[in-house]
């Protein structure tokens, strides 16, 4: 391993990690397992008392049998319970006991805790298995016996004891119970004795029903047990209360072991943590190397070589995600020899926009000196006092020209506010057919003197309908139909097509017959005072601005405009939201 190196780096790491958590884990268990684990068992006990509670009650009412539900949460929890009266007495209740039926009646055999251990009860007996027990009745109708003996075979019989044979009609017996149950259960008494010496103060807690917990230690084994105390539900007879007491060897001896358990498993760990954090930092680490190599050669712009990590984790997405940049970086670079020729571009078109800005003060200046000096001209020659035939002339020129800079300075205007966005559309439901038809006559004389026909094709049946701002595109169609006029060529017809072409959809189309448009103009027919011809012909009328203001009216609809050569001239279109509402008349 290179000193300092990623490889011994996260050896180290991970082993000095794994050591910590190892540690803590131990410690942990040194200080808290005993204590949670007796925690843990102790709330259990206690959620079960109060399960037992209830269950007790209710047996008792239906008459049941409670020596079976005592016996039953005995055997469930390990403990060793009874129930005590109000003086905090045991009550005669057997929890463990065995029912025989002999001949014609029923004999029942308590269990008792003193004189019997668990080895004398035979392992394993159901109900239906016969079983022989020798004892002493202890009733005058021979139905309840004290147990001596307890075996599945008969034997010799002891002299002063009787013996009963018959089958296991019903049975309550210790199961799953620590060692030595039934000597755990005879030490009850021992517990309550030493209890009742300071049961008064603890009496208000279990009168608010809340349960009692006190460790007492059996002075003969040294064994430490549990004791808890709740009240049950008032009887007849006054209180009662239920005794549970549980063994809390089984804590110490488990803690025991796993201290014992970790001293011995200790070195196994430290060696396994050495060995495998070694092997594990070298395969971390392994294309973490291959990585840094990929990005030394990535840095000497070197792209030949890739790393060739296949695995599908992230160490693969870094490597994939490596190989793609390496690739647009190549082509990146090869792409800066095309990035000066953009720049230049860049530079032309600014250049170009200058030349624009410089062409639209002369426009302008142009535009407003030629009538200025026409009209300055005129009223110099009526102040002279010209003949009277041309006065009539000269005051039609001047009021023409005065006209014609009118128009120019209410489109700049126009369009001034277009462009500041200070424009709010107020649209409606009109029909295209019918605002054609009013443009069309506004233009009756200049249609005349070129002997020019409007023809307008719409679809059958009903006339579609848009929703627009009428008076917008209403400039719209003047402007594209008086272009059409001015550069249609004389006796030739402007055709006006208005149709759906798309669900919501309405196009219309003016194309006239004329000259076509540049395509090298085409792009620029949109600007201010751009014409196509150069030479400035005032006879051709316009400003210089109507397409500049159809552009702007036409993006606050959201409209698709544009212009196109056909075979015989030139064709604008723009495209409309059709409305299913009442239109403008």
């Amino acid at each position: 391993m290179r000193r300092r190196g990623v490889v011994l780096k996260l050896f180290i790491v991970t082993s000095v990690l794994i050591l910590i958590v190892f540690s803590l884990v131990m410690l942990a268990e040194g200080l808290f397992f005993e204590r949670f684990y007796r925690s843990s068992k102790i709330h259990a006990l206690e959620r079960n008392m109060n399960q037992f509670a209830v269950q007790f009650e209710q047996a008792e009412a239906g008459g049941q049998q409670v020596s079976r539900l005592l016996g039953a949460f005995m055997n469930h929890n390990d403990t060793s319970t009874a129930i005590l009266n109000d003086r905090f007495e045991r009550t005669a209740i057997n929890p463990y006991f065995l029912k025989l039926q002999v001949g014609s009646k029923t004999v029942t055999i308590p269990i008792p805790q003193d004189g019997m251990t668990i080895n004398s009860i035979p392992q394993g007996m159901q109900i239906g298995d016969t079983l022989v027990v020798d004892g002493i009745f202890m009733d005058e109708a021979d139905t309840v016996m004290q147990p001596v003996v307890i075996q599945q075979k008969n034997s010799e019989l002891e002299q002063g004891l009787v013996r009963v044979k018959g089958k296991i009609t019903d049975l309550m017996l210790p199961e799953q119970r620590s060692y030595n149950p039934l000597y755990q259960d005879s030490l009850i008494d021992d517990a309550l004795e030493d209890w009742r010496e300071h049961s008064e103060q603890y009496g208000s807690l279990l009168q608010n029903g809340s349960p009692v917990q006190v460790e007492w230690t059996d002075e003969w084994s040294g064994v430490s047990y549990a004791v808890l105390i709740r009240e049950l539900p008032e009887g007849k007879s006054g209180d009662r209360y239920l005794f549970v007491m549980t063994s809390l060897q089984p804590v110490g001896e488990a803690v025991e072991t796993l201290k014992q358990y970790f001293v011995y498993i200790a070195p196994v760990i430290l060696i396994l943590v050495i060995v495998l954090s070694l092997i594990y930092s070298r395969i971390v680490s392994r294309p973490l190397v291959m990585l840094s190599r990929s990005a030394a050669r990535l840095a000497k712009l070197d792209f030949t070589a890739q790393p060739e990590i296949r695995s599908k984790d992230e160490f693969g997405d870094l490597s994939r995600d490596m190989t793609v940049l390496s690739r647009n970086l190549d082509a990146a670079l090869k792409e800066l020899t095309h990035a000066n020729e953009k720049l230049q571009e860049d530079i032309e078109d600014k250049e170009r926009s200058e030349q624009l800005r410089k062409e639209l003060i002369a426009n302008i200046s142009h535009e407003l000196k030629t009538p200025l000096g026409i009209v300055k001209g005129f009223a110099e020659g009526l102040q002279d006092g010209v003949a009277s035939d041309k006065r009539d002339r000269y005051l039609a020129l001047i009021v023409n020209e005065t006209d014609r800079m009118n128009a120019l300075i209410l489109d700049m205007l126009e369009l001034s506010k277009f462009e500041v966005k200070a424009v709010r559309l107020q649209p409606g439901s009109l029909s295209m057919a019918s605002l054609v038809h009013k443009a069309a006559d506004s233009f009756s004389g200049q249609l005349e003197s070129k002997r020019l026909q409007v023809r307008l094709s719409q679809e059958d049946g009903e006339v579609p309908l848009v929703t627009a701002d009428p008076r917008r595109i209403e400039q719209v169609v003047m402007n594209l139909l008086s272009n059409a006029i001015r550069h249609a060529v004389e006796n030739s017809v402007i055709t006006i097509d208005i149709r759906r072409t798309s669900p919501g959809k309405v196009t219309t189309v003016i194309e006239n017959t004329g000259p076509p448009i540049a395509e090298a103009d085409m792009g620029r027919i949109w600007d201010h005072f751009y014409r196509a011809e150069r030479s400035r012909d005032r006879k051709s009328g316009g400003t210089g601005l109507g397409l500049a203001i159809v552009k702007h009216i036409l993006e606050l609809h959201e409209s698709e405009y544009g212009a196109v050569n056909t075979s015989q001239g030139v064709a604008f279109s723009f495209t409309l939201n059709e409305s299913r509402g009442e239109h403008h008349k």
